[in-house]
């Protein structure tokens, strides 16, 4: 079958029948995220959220774009389980505010003697017991289960500006700005905290996954993941407060 042959089939392809036929990329999306959840979220959400970016993707999908269409929905299918996980918040608010007291006291450290934070100067800051600091860190890598590099409406909250096609000039120049100044930071993070994020976010593994490259407990890739997000928070705190 030519191009063009294999363009006009994709083509006449109707809604439903491309929805029928990808439903199972939707079960495997879900069920791979579940790897980087905590338990409360369900299966169940996560899959009819991907369901109805499905149906969006098949209703909205152009051949014409150069892209398959299991690649165009795998993304809409994502970032609606995305957009459902940020409208339910499992993550309790405790668990927010103790992120971010850590990242402000992880960034006056850093700011103030002009050296990398490590996790006892910030545990001794805040009071605490280095356990007690590493918990922190274990729930805050548990609740950012976003990417910091999706350039669109999907990208986490926590460290993003808002973008979309509606975007002004100005708010897309901003955005960028706060993309530029990002991959700055994670380029200047310890070289274990970039190699998880790297493995995190560019490789799409999970923390088992990391543990086993690295040689380290999946518990200990966690407290890395969340130190290197809450030295990200500090360090691009005049992003994420605004």
């Amino acid at each position: 079958m030519n191009a063009h042959a294999m363009y006009n089939e994709v083509e006449t392809v109707e809604p439903d029948g491309l929805v029928a036929a990808n439903a199972n990329l939707v079960k495997r999306i879900a069920f791979h995220l579940m790897n980087r959840l905590p338990p409360s979220v369900q299966a169940e959400d996560l899959i009819q959220a991907g369901m109805i970016g499905l149906l969006e993707a098949a209703r909205h999908y152009d051949p014409s774009q150069g892209a398959s269409f299991e690649t165009y929905a795998g993304i809409r299918v994502r970032g609606a389980m995305l957009d459902e996980i940020r409208r339910s918040d499992w993550t309790p608010r405790s668990v927010h505010r103790k992120s971010r007291e850590a990242a402000e006291v992880l960034r006056n450290i850093e700011q103030g003697g002009g050296r990398e934070a490590k996790g006892r100067d910030v545990a001794e800051k805040l009071g605490i017991e280095l356990r007690a600091y590493h918990t922190i860190l274990t729930e805050s890598s548990a609740a950012h289960v976003f990417s910091f590099d999706q350039p669109d409406e999907h990208t986490g909250e926590t460290m993003s500006l808002p973008q979309s096609a509606e975007a002004t000039p100005g708010e897309q120049v901003e955005y960028q700005s706060f993309r530029d100044a990002l991959a700055l930071a994670i380029k200047n993070l310890p070289e274990r905290e970039s190699l998880v994020m790297s493995l995190y976010y560019d490789e799409d593994l999970n923390l088992r996954e990391i543990g086993e490259i690295l040689g380290v407990s999946e518990s200990r890739v966690c407290q890395i993941h969340g130190q290197a997000l809450t030295r990200l928070k500090g360090r691009l705190s005049e992003w994420t407060q605004r």
